[in-house]
């Protein structure tokens, strides 16, 4: 069995004794469904701030949406912030690669500037002392 931390082990633990289709340990529900699920928990967690969602024009009409922040979270963000969080941690970006089925570098770009920007942000505090 592989390693796991208290939380991850917790989770394989409250699974372990059920029976999945095609051999899966857990449960496995639509990328849909999961959206769903996590714009109800934003909501009910409070994420009620605007978040501008897009512009677009109807003829000479500039119409812009404006939503709230659950209204438009999903899965890919919590993809970006455990990658930015890892990274910034200091976990190597190739790690980081393998656990998220990264395969090129490119894809991880954008991710590390994140992480470089956080880091240079957070080095600029001893800078105020």
């Amino acid at each position: 069995m592989q390693k796991f931390n208290d939380k991850s082990k917790a989770i394989y633990d409250k699974y372990k004794d059920f029976h999945f289709e095609n051999g899966k340990v857990f449960p496995i529900i639509s990328n849909q469904k999961m959206n769903d699920y996590l714009k109800d928990l934003a909501e009910l967690a409070g994420l009620n701030n605007p978040v501008h969602q897009k512009t677009y024009y109807k003829g000479s009409e500039r119409i812009e949406t404006i939503l709230p922040k659950y209204a438009v979270i999903s899965t890919h963000d919590a993809q970006r912030a455990f990658i930015c969080n890892a990274l910034s941690m200091g976990i190597p970006a190739n790690v980081v690669m393998k656990w998220t089925g990264h395969s090129d570098y490119k894809a991880m770009k954008p991710y590390i500037d994140i992480a470089d920007d956080i880091k240079a942000s957070a080095m600029s505090k001893f800078y105020n002392l």
